[in-house]
């Protein structure tokens, strides 16, 4: 009988353990992230990274740095901590894929028919 409580208690533990290590709070990308893309053209190279959500559907409107231009993001995805949209720039389809490394700061890159261009964003505090 004590076998088989101690073996039921082992399993218990066991199955909460595991359970801990696989439940992720997952970060929520909503907000205003200043971009640095160094390596993209210089018109594109920073900006702000404007994420909002409404009816449980993501949106992203990206700003450059000295112009009044913005660039609305498509098929837009959050899955677990990654936010994954594409834009239409210059008459082309760029892919960005961005990893929430915490709740302020992104990594990522953006993938165009030029290459993959590393870029970075910091979560700006209001």
């Amino acid at each position: 009988m004590k076998k088989l409580f101690l073996l039921s208690l082992l399993i218990i533990l066991s199955i909460s353990f595991a359970n801990a290590q696989t439940t992720k709070t997952g970060l929520n990308p909503a907000g205003e992230w200043k971009y640095e893309a160094p390596y993209a053209p210089e018109e594109y190279t920073t900006g702000k990274i404007t994420i909002g959500i409404a009816d449980q559907k993501y949106s992203a409107v990206i700003s450059l740095t000295g112009s009044e231009y913005k660039i609305t993001g498509q098929n837009i995805k959050v899955v677990n901590d990654s936010l994954l949209f594409s834009l239409y720039i210059e008459g082309e389809t760029v892919n960005v894929k961005m990893k929430m490394q915490d709740a302020s700061k992104m990594t990522g890159v953006a993938v165009s028919s030029e290459g993959e261009i590393p870029l970075t964003a910091t979560k700006l505090v209001k």
